[in-house]
C-alpha cells in the first residue's frame, strides 16, 4: 500500500471522489424506484455499500465527494431535483468512514472488516440524522415524522446493505490489489 494521509486533498481525491461519485449516482438511480415500506421519500439504496468503501478505503475527502455529488447525480438522474440535505447527508455518510481510512490495513481480515462496519455505522446514522432533522426545515414535517419516518428506515436500509456488502467489496479489493501487487 502506498503511503497515507487522513486529510490529504488533491487530485487523487478529486479522481477518486469522482469515480465514488459516478459509482454511487449510477447504482443508486438503478434503485431509486424502490421505496422502503412505510417511508417518506426513503428509498432502498444497495450502492450505500459502495460509497462506504470509497469512504474507508480513500479518505474523508472521498466519501464526501462521492456521498455529496453520487446522490444529487442520483437524484437528478431519476427526475426528483436537488435535495441540498439529503445530499449533504450523504456525503457526511461518506466522510466518517474515511476517517477510518488509516486504522485499515488488511482489507480481508475480520477485525479491519468490522473497523469498516463501524465506522459506516457511525457515518450512516449521523448523514440520515442530518438529512432528516433538516427535513423539518426543508420539508416541514414534525419530529416524530423525521426520525421515524424518514431516519429509522434509512438507518436500517442502510445498515443492512452495508453489514453484507461492504465486507464483500473489501474482500475483492484485497483480491484485486494483490493480484496488482499491492
Amino acid at each position: 500500500m502506498e503511503n497515507k494521509s487522513l486529510w490529504a486533498f488533491g487530485t487523487r481525491q478529486v479522481v477518486y471522489g469522482a469515480i465514488g461519485a459516478a459509482l454511487y449516482g449510477a447504482f443508486s438511480l438503478l434503485t431509486n424506484l424502490i421505496p422502503l415500506p412505510a417511508a417518506g421519500n426513503i428509498t432502498f439504496r444497495p450502492a450505500v455499500a459502495v460509497l462506504i468503501f470509497f469512504g474507508v478505503a480513500y479518505g474523508p475527502w472521498v466519501g464526501l465527494l462521492a456521498g455529496f455529488i453520487g446522490n444529487t447525480m442520483g437524484d437528478m438522474l431519476a427526475g426528483w431535483g436537488f435535495y441540498w440535505n439529503w445530499s449533504v447527508g450523504n456525503g457526511i455518510m461518506g466522510m466518517i468512514p474515511g476517517l477510518a481510512m488509516l486504522a485499515i490495513t488488511n482489507y480481508k481480515a475480520t477485525q479491519d472488516i468490522i473497523k469498516a462496519v463501524a465506522w459506516g455505522a457511525a457515518g450512516i446514522a449521523a448523514g440520515m440524522l442530518f438529512a432528516s432533522l433538516t427535513e423539518m426545515m426543508v420539508g416541514g414535517i414534525d419530529l416524530n415524522t423525521a426520525l421515524v419516518g424518514y431516519f429509522t428506515p434509512s438507518f436500517i436500509g442502510n445498515m443492512v446493505v452495508t453489514i453484507i456488502l461492504l465486507p464483500i467489496l473489501m474482500v475483492a479489493f484485497a483480491a484485486v490489489s494483490a493480484r496488482r501487487g499491492r
